[in-house]
């Protein structure tokens, strides 16, 4: 039986009950601004490497809890596994980023694409998964993860990473027909991927749609929102204690708040460009809201990062009538590979410190 929960503030602040401070955790916590996560990763050989074997996941999964009294542990991993594993091919280059080896280019490609069976071809994951739940033993709750269908879709389609996801946008256009194909198979495969993960032991799961802002209006609407929507309804989330609450995070999604606030998930994630509090009063006590400090904020020397998370920590209060509950502190965006940790450390104390109760 896994190790009972010592710090609940994260799960309790996602059913917006109250907590003693504000919980925080960060994207990207595990990471390239950590020394011992560069060793690690020298000592894996590749990115890829380091992802598929579960020890070392867990290891960098743990590090960053080494350092500071996050709230959250996140998977360490990356959204990619799942086209991985339908077959696409994924590698990285240096300086490049992520790229397939057999991107979506037709109709057929999408025909040829099934949902992976996730103890077989995502194995790796699910055991680190195990693996990170033992270690943690019940420290903090485990995030588990995946994209959504439209950013995977995006790299499936692109092959990579772009500048105006012309390749992606094209389809949409040209063929809506195929891309909603494309979509519903990648949103099974989504479910069933975080479905795993629960199992497996993971306590919360975030869905990241990070390439939903690059489209317009009604092209969110029809191929992400419709999307993220149907993951909130379908995925299971087991009962009682061993319910894992879902997060759904998007950059530029602040059009569509309402919208997610009512889809069903837990939590709606948000970046910097809308008000922790006017983000609160939209989503009317039907969510929790995570975020939102802008990550360049951590260039900044410790006592402007301090009266930055000040800031935002009273304007979420503001918005929702003068309570803390139903937050959870984070970034707006991941950390960077240049960032300081000593400025992490220097960030999550002042949440802890400035939301005390």
């Amino acid at each position: 039986m896994p190790a009972p929960l010592k710090n609940d503030r994260f799960l309790r602040a996602l059913r917006r009950e109250p907590v003693d401070h504000t919980p925080v955790w960060l994207m990207r916590q595990a990471g390239r601004y950590l020394p011992e996560y560069r060793a690690t990763r020298a000592q894996a050989g590749s990115f890829l490497a380091l992802a598929k074997n579960p020890d070392l996941a867990c290891e960098v999964t743990l590090q960053p809890l080494r350092r500071f009294p996050l709230d959250a542990a996140i998977l360490f991993s990356d959204i990619l596994t799942v086209p991985d594993a339908m077959g696409l091919g994924l590698y990285f280059v240096e300086g490049e980023g992520p790229k397939f080896e057999r991107p979506i280019r037709s109709a057929a490609d999408i025909d040829r694409l099934g949902v992976p069976d996730m103890e077989t071809d995502l194995r790796y994951v699910m055991d680190a998964v195990r693996v990170i739940r033992r270690e943690l033993d019940g420290s903090v709750p485990l995030i588990g993860f995946s994209g959504s269908p439209w950013t995977l879709a995006c790299y499936m389609v692109e092959g990579g990473g772009s500048d105006n996801y012309a390749k992606v946008k094209a389809l949409a256009l040209n063929d809506p027909q195929a891309m909603h194909k494309l979509l519903e198979v990648t949103t099974d495969a989504v479910i069933a991927y975080l479905n795993a993960q629960r199992l497996a032991g993971a306590q919360a799961l975030q869905v990241f749609d990070t390439w939903g802002g690059v489209l317009s209006p009604s092209m969110y609407r029809e191929f992400s929102l419709r999307y993220l929507q149907r993951i909130a309804a379908e995925l299971p989330r087991g009962d009682g204690a061993e319910h894992a609450p879902l997060i759904l995070f998007g950059k530029g999604n602040d059009p569509y708040l309402e919208e997610l606030a009512a889809s069903g998930a837990e939590g709606v994630g948000v970046d910097w460009t809308v008000g922790l509090g006017e983000a609160a009063r939209r989503a009317g006590g039907r969510v929790a809201i995570q975020g939102n400090l802008d990550p360049v904020t951590l260039y900044a020397q410790p006592d402007a990062i301090r009266r930055e998370v000040g800031r935002a920590l009273d304007d979420y209060a503001a918005g929702n009538g003068g309570s803390r509950e139903g937050h959870v502190f984070n970034l707006g965006h991941g950390l960077s590979p240049d960032m300081d940790p000593s400025h992490v450390g220097a960030l999550v104390d002042a949440v802890h410190e400035l939301s005390a109760r």
